[in-house]
């Protein structure tokens, strides 16, 4: 499996500018129009062409697989959540792509796609007669999910002023998508007003959210909180560092590769150094052309250097 994982990793690296540059800004585009169309006709005429609907993909209309990604902004009345859901949509996957390259999140958001479409095709098996919704909301948000693990204490800014850690909204959002299934194993209310379906219903966002698990794995511990993956944390080993005393003698004791011990002075006649005779003194010469060392006894008595 980590054979498999690296070789992904060097393909994906490799041909990281393949695919579909730029996939969130058409995804962001094709809602817009299909909002603004559906604002000022009012009849639903591109919802209904364009939404998930098994029965009919069976029936040969396949665009439908990947149709509904255009008609997730009608999901919202207000203009101004549209706005924004489409403007956040937009920049968690442009800054997906700047960081893992366009290639990757292509795989991504189709890896994605795929697993809503094979969910709502189940479903469609499951119960025949029940019209289940099929939406991106889930898939778009688990580009916030990734954006989040790759930089969790990076802060945004909730409601426009409170600063606040992605990590903690992604946390946030990881409970919000467990609350439906949640609500049908505990509560035991059946969702959206029948009850054939309503437990696969409750686990369709956790499917449309499952890429995020298959891409990141172990790496989603960076979105959890300390106490939850402090345990699995390997403790870091304390490192004591000592100061390192002088010693004055050290040059006594040591030798070079040649045999021969550090000095600071050597006299150029006899080559005696400061470190054999400590008491001798020495001197440099002012009239050879260089910087030549000589000891007391050759300061006077030497030939000058050319």
């Amino acid at each position: 499996m980590a054979n498999l994982k690296q070789k992904y990793n060097r393909f994906v690296f490799k041909h990281r500018n393949r695919g579909i540059p730029n996939l969130m800004l058409w995804i962001v585009i094709g809602n817009a129009l299909v909002y603004l169309f559906e604002l000022f006709s009012g009849e639903g005429i591109l919802h209904s062409a364009l939404c998930f609907d098994a029965a009919l993909i069976f029936k040969g209309q396949v665009w439908r697989l990947f149709s509904y990604i255009f008609v997730n902004s009608l999901e919202y009345s207000n203009f101004f959540f549209v706005v924004i859901a489409l403007m956040f949509y937009h920049s968690m996957g442009r800054t997906l792509e700047l960081a893992w390259g366009t290639l990757r999140l292509n795989l991504y958001y189709l890896c994605g796609l795929l697993l809503i479409d094979l969910a709502g095709i189940l479903g469609y098996f499951l119960s025949p007669l029940t019209s289940i919704y099929v939406s991106a909301t889930y898939l778009n948000l688990s580009l916030f999910l990734a954006v989040a693990t790759l930089a969790p204490d990076q802060r945004i800014l909730l409601f426009f002023f409170i600063p606040i850690r992605m990590k903690w909204m992604a946390f946030a959002d990881l409970i919000l998508s467990c609350l439906p299934l949640l609500q049908v194993l505990f509560l035991n209310i059946p969702l959206y007003g029948f009850s054939k379906v309503y437990i696969f219903i409750a686990l369709f966002p956790l499917v449309a959210i499952l890429n995020y698990f298959l891409f990141f794995g172990r790496d989603m511990a960076r979105i959890l909180p300390d106490w939850m993956v402090r345990k699995r944390r390997p403790k870091p080993k304390r490192v004591v560092y000592t100061q390192a005393q002088p010693n004055p003698d050290w040059a006594k004791n040591y030798r070079s590769s040649t045999g021969e011990k550090p000095y600071r002075h050597k006299c150029t006649v006899c080559g005696r150094t400061d470190t054999d005779c400590p008491d001798l003194e020495f001197r440099y010469c002012s009239k050879c052309a260089g910087y030549f060392c000589y000891c007391i006894d050759h300061i006077n008595n030497h030939t000058h250097v050319e």
